[in-house]
């Protein structure tokens, strides 16, 4: 970092601190009216909006816009630029945007990026005064090579090749640039005192990061050529410059939008109905409301100008959406693999899957079994990951590993315990595994237990997995428990579909004579040993 930079951001630290006031950074390319609303309802609360509207958008929509804003003393517009996805133009048009709210508002604080499908989800009391609270700049910004934040696609190629072609709308001349880049071994070397860093591009940055980056741009034209023909560019610029000007100590990695994608990669849209949920999540802002949630941006702009405080923080959101979005898939994750369609247990091994809900149930009858019989048992080994499992040469270290190859773990257990009978437990949701064992040349048999779920034991179980939290609101249990509820009477009623023979089940409701004779045809043990595991003590307690 430059000697003059750093003088400028000890001034700027060392100067009388101001409440925050944010300027926030606008890029979109159409509905017009939504952007009028949006910068309406941020500006009412004292904050500024620098919009930059697409050049290759409708001249019609900028001039609707235009003549809407323009007299607010709080909006002003950027040159535009012609933007393309995963194009240099996106960063080009950013920074537009970030140089006319530098000059326009000499009292921003600090400058946030947004984009038109972007609402607040706090009040600006709320969000000045979490920023007023900790100095830091919130961006997320992960190492490019080491991080796993690329899932697909490339990664390399991003940055070690040059590209000059749309991606989208220049198809054939982008490969075909690319695939001579390769052939002629055309690499190009990275800015050798840059560690690339790569993230979301929804940050929010003071005032004083921001002004180090404008003369970093103005100084370094190297980097700037770079950045210039890297792909997708808005998701590692601002990433690896904020990381080289600023201290890691002064650096959030996380961004305060709140934004979830969908399993194909596709951002999820909030509705009107989502408004609870919104306000729960611990984010200043929200990725992407629907333009036609009129109601939801409506509530949303009157809660940012308002002077609402406090806000229940329960973050249950991901979470949510993973399990609600799963419930009625019928696709099966577990499918057989090549490697193991001719694979057995073998023909003389018998399995015993006992298969519960509540796992500290299934535990103490476990617990018993080992205890009364010499049968060996592991409990909820494709559930939990610390499962207590012998060495078996690393196929045993995480859960992904166990179901991956689940039929060669299950004969190493076999033969670790030197055994021919062998105990497991499952949740009632590995109906998957379940059929997989059943389709095995082995002897299968399973007891289900079948639990009572009250409303306590079902908050309990939406807690321990991520769907709610000690915040969670009663209305949002109150919506919620019916739900896992059905879920659950969904997993047992698709068990008892599936046909599995040699299937014997116990009940919470059942008499210890009615549950001893199923422990009996489930483990083959007299009377008196099935009599004694159906009266093990506060089996069914919570």
């Amino acid at each position: 970092m430059s000697v003059r930079v750093m003088t400028a951001l000890n001034a700027k630290r060392t100067a009388e601190k101001q409440m925050a006031r944010v300027a926030f950074i606008l890029l979109c390319h159409k509905n017009p009216a939504v952007i009028i609303q949006q910068a309406e309802q941020m500006t009412a609360a004292g904050d500024y909006i620098a919009i930059h509207f697409d050049a290759s958008a409708s001249a019609q929509d900028f001039e609707a816009i235009h003549s809407a804003l323009g007299d607010n003393p709080n909006v002003v517009f950027a040159a535009r630029v012609k933007c393309g996805w995963g194009e240099w133009s996106l960063v080009q048009a950013t920074l537009k945007a970030i140089e006319a709210a530098v000059a326009a508002f000499p009292r921003a604080t600090h400058f946030y990026m947004v984009s038109g499908d972007c609402m607040p989800i706090k009040s600006a009391g709320f969000a000045h005064k979490l920023l007023d609270e900790n100095d830091v700049d919130y961006i997320e910004s992960h190492d490019f090579f080491d991080s796993n934040w690329i899932k697909t696609g490339f990664r390399e190629e991003r940055l070690v090749y040059r590209h000059f072609f749309n991606e989208r709308t220049q198809k054939r001349r982008f490969y075909t640039a690319l695939e001579l880049q390769k052939w002629f071994k055309m690499t190009r070397k990275i800015p050798e005192d840059l560690q690339i860093m790569i993230g979301s591009q929804w940050w929010c940055l003071r005032r004083q990061t921001v002004e180090a980056v404008l003369e970093f741009v103005q100084s370094r034209r190297d980097v700037m050529r770079f950045f210039r023909t890297t792909w997708i560019p808005d998701e590692t610029f601002f990433q690896t410059l904020v990381r080289h000007l600023v201290p890691a100590r002064e650096i959030e990695n996380r961004t305060l939008t709140f934004l979830m994608f969908s399993d194909y990669g596709m951002p999820v849209t909030f509705y009107n109905d989502h408004y609870d949920l919104l306000l729960g999540q611990g984010s200043l802002f929200a990725r992407k409301i629907s333009a036609e949630a009129g109601e939801l941006r409506e509530r949303l702009g009157a809660l940012y100008a308002s002077d609402q405080m406090d806000f229940v923080i329960s973050d249950e959101g991901r979470n949510l959406f993973q399990f609600l979005t799963g419930r009625g898939r019928i696709g099966r994750r577990f499918a057989p693999r090549f490697w193991e369609s001719e694979t057995t247990l073998g023909r003389s091994r018998e399995l015993l899957i006992i298969a519960c809900k509540k796992w500290h149930v299934a535990k103490r009858l476990v617990e018993a079994i080992q205890h009364t019989t010499n049968v060996p048992a592991v409990a909820y080994l494709f559930n939990e990951d610390d499962t207590a499992l012998p060495d078996l040469g690393g196929i045993e270290s995480s859960l992904q590993k166990r179901s991956r190859h689940r039929r060669a773990l299950m004969r190493m257990l076999f033969d670790h315990y030197d055994s021919d009978r062998l105990v497991i437990c499952l949740d009632t949701s590995n109906l998957e595994l379940m059929a997989d064992f059943f389709a095995d040349r082995a002897t299968v048999r399973m007891l289900e237990i079948e639990c009572r779920f009250d409303d306590d034991y079902l908050v309990g179980h939406a807690m321990r997995v991520g769907l709610a939290g000690p915040q969670t609101s009663e209305a949002t249990l109150a919506r919620l428990l019916p739900t896992i509820r059905h879920d659950m009477i969904y997993e047992r009623d698709a068990i008892r579909d599936a046909g599995f023979a040699q299937t014997t089940r116990i009940k919470e409701t059942a008499t210890a004579d009615e549950n001893a004779q199923a422990i009996a045809q489930f483990l083959q043990v007299s009377s008196d040993v099935a009599h004694t595991l159906a009266n093990t003590p506060h089996l069914f307690v919570d």
